[in-house]
């Protein structure tokens, strides 16, 4: 199983999977679903280095739910598996239930 440990800034996500019907109960098919703009954290890098030389953690932690920008980041393929390599100013908020 392959890993990988984002740098800096950047963030691990793993798409939350978008609904498969409507509220109607109408089936969408997959050439007319959008990409989601939600996921889950999966990994961090250790955080941006600021001009000064230090090192300001990310405000984000792995198993936050996140909302980014629909065409943000980088699509990556692990294991057989779709993830998004995102940087932290790509994430627009943390959805807190």
């Amino acid at each position: 199983m392959a890993s990988i440990r984002p740098l800096q800034d950047r963030i691990l996500i793993k798409r939350v999977k978008e609904e498969e019907k409507t509220k109607g109960g109408i089936i969408i098919p997959d050439t007319a679903k959008e990409k989601p703009i939600e996921g889950e954290v999966i990994a961090v890098g250790n955080g941006k280095v600021q001009e000064d030389g230090k090192v300001r953690p990310l405000d984000v932690k792995v198993g936050d739910i996140v909302l980014f920008g629909k065409y943000s980041g980088t699509e990556v393929k692990i294991d057989g598996e779709e993830r998004v390599i995102i940087r932290e100013d790509d994430v627009l908020g943390v959805i807190t239930k």
